[in-house]
């Protein structure tokens, strides 16, 4: 049975590791051990292995790049995000939440609505496969949120703030290409402008993206080898 597409997407035969290209040569500082930073419209904590405390759940799903490339079927492994709020979040708030920033160790950030994190298939996620999560894919842990489009499912996840009010996230000259909320079904690839013409615009750079992350992974695996 042939698995019916999003919008304007094609299935890839790889899961390359992929981002803006500014964050190619950025990679995490602490891969082996989870620490998040709790913050916002809240006092400020912080939480690592005390998350394992909570259930772990397996999950099938697919991952959509906004660039139009679809990897299927990949097998998650984590924790669910609304089980992480409701257990860990919920009891330190004084006011309700509507907002979520997320911010990676790469330096990357982008943000959600808390109601999008609280579907049951959003994971903070730290195994693929049933092996920990690689450098490529996000180690030690990250958000997987398979309703939007890979750009709102932020890799080496260290820094989570919760707020009552939305909050503006300056993303530089792509802030344009920044959708508030980025539903694959919906095709929201970008705040501004028609989807039609990202589909184009995102195609022409995918093979060159893959090439310059691939190579500024392999540089970067090489001089942690030869510390050794």
């Amino acid at each position: 049975m042939i698995k019916t597409l999003p919008p304007g997407q094609k299935a890839s035969t790889v899961f390359p590791r992929f981002g803006l290209p500014q964050f190619a040569n950025r990679f995490p500082t602490e891969i082996d051990k989870i620490r998040l930073t709790i913050a916002g419209d809240l006092k400020e904590f912080e939480i690592g292995d005390e998350i394992k405390k909570l259930p772990r759940v397996v999950q099938t799903s697919d991952f959509h790049c906004v660039t139009t490339w679809s990897a299927l079927n990949l097998n998650w492994s984590g924790y669910r995000f609304n089980d992480f709020y409701h257990t860990m979040i919920l009891p330190k708030l004084e006011h309700p939440i509507s907002f979520v920033v997320l911010k990676g160790q790469d330096g990357y950030k982008t943000s959600l609505p808390l109601s999008d994190l609280l579907q049951q298939n959003v994971l903070l996620a730290d195994q693929l496969d049933l092996q920990p999560l690689s450098i490529e894919h996000g180690a030690p842990i990250r958000i997987i949120a398979p309703n939007h489009y890979g750009y709102k499912n932020l890799k080496h996840l260290k820094r989570i703030e919760f707020y009552t009010q939305k909050q503006k996230i300056k993303q530089g000259y792509l802030s344009f290409m920044d959708h508030p909320r980025a539903r694959v079904a919906n095709e929201e690839r970008a705040s501004k402008g028609p989807n039609i013409l990202f589909r184009w615009l995102y195609k022409i750079g995918i093979k060159s993206t893959i090439r310059d992350y691939e190579k500024a992974t392999s540089n970067y695996k090489s001089k942690a080898l030869s510390k050794y």
